[in-house]
């Protein structure tokens, strides 16, 4: 395991405290009148997610986390576990409902996406930023009901629910934004 010193510390890097990885999302350099310079860190915990603002003195160092993050192709789900293959060598790696989070709406067999590794266990997956999903069921559209801004809600073939246009029907494919969740346009068909 290798060390960064703070004249190291930047946006991005990877480090492990009390054995926790975190991800630096954000370092400030400041240096008061007096004493040594302080680096002010926004850390995000890669296992739970939440952040924390830590400062440091000049010299100081943190250990480097074992993290990897990598292209891997969503298989299947078996009860509550998620299993992923990685692209190039295709060794598998499972993950719990609780750690792939709301990621579970846009996951479908056979996807690829983002897998963050951890000491050999995956801790984050990030699906595209695009999807397609298929329409399972949604309420019928009323008739000239063309305004803009009428939304219904849409059960997707995930399982995910969204809210779409009242024009959308079933079987319909909708391309769906994953940061947000949001609808986008309707698409052709599922490879579209």
């Amino acid at each position: 395991m290798g060390t960064y010193s703070t004249s190291d510390f930047r946006k991005g890097l990877k480090v492990q405290i009390d054995g926790i990885p975190y991800l630096m999302i954000e370092m400030n350099f400041r240096k008061p009148g007096k004493g040594n310079a302080l680096y002010e860190c926004k850390l995000r915990n890669l296992l739970r997610g939440t952040v924390t603002d830590k400062t440091y003195r000049a010299g100081q160092t943190l250990e480097s986390a074992d993290v990897s993050e990598f292209n891997a192709q969503y298989l299947y789900r078996q009860g509550e576990e998620f299993v992923f293959m990685k692209n190039d060598d295709y060794e598998q790696y499972e993950m719990s409902a609780e750690s792939v989070g709301e990621a579970w709406k846009f996951l479908k067999d056979n996807m690829d996406c983002q897998l963050v590794v951890y000491n050999d266990m995956a801790i984050a997956v990030t699906p595209p930023n695009h999807v397609v999903l298929q329409v399972e069921y949604c309420e019928p559209g009323a008739k000239g009901n063309t305004a803009t801004n009428v939304t219904k809600p849409c059960k997707m073939e995930t399982g995910a629910e969204i809210l779409a246009p009242a024009f959308v029907n079933i079987g319909d494919f909708l391309r769906i934004d994953t940061r947000t969740g949001e609808y986008i346009e309707r698409a052709k068909d599922a490879n579209s």
